[in-house]
């Protein structure tokens, strides 16, 4: 059964709290996004920039792992948020 988009926000913002508590990996997705510290408190809210979170999450397996564990979620979730966040549909080629 797939999630609410209610419910990929909340698990968007336990990302983005548990990527901002990440002395390691919160530079990399500063870096990589172009996001600022102001950033990360001014688009809380905003489902675009929650799911722009878990596609950097969703870039590597370990972080992935990490995030799962910590969050005690299944290794899928956060594919299944993503794709109920603007942006995480599923392109069609043909």
């Amino acid at each position: 059964m797939p999630i609410s988009a209610d419910h990929a926000e909340v698990l968007g913002l336990k990302a983005l709290s548990w990527l901002a508590s990440s002395d390691e990996l919160l530079p990399v997705f500063l870096g990589s996004s172009g996001a600022s510290i102001s950033d990360l408190r001014d688009r809380v809210n905003d489902p675009a920039f929650l799911g722009a979170v878990l596609d950097f999450l969703l870039m590597d397996d370990a972080w992935v792992m990490a995030f799962c564990d910590s969050a005690e979620v299944g290794y899928s979730a956060l594919t299944e948020a993503r794709a109920m966040l603007p942006g995480g549909e599923q392109v069609h080629w043909t």
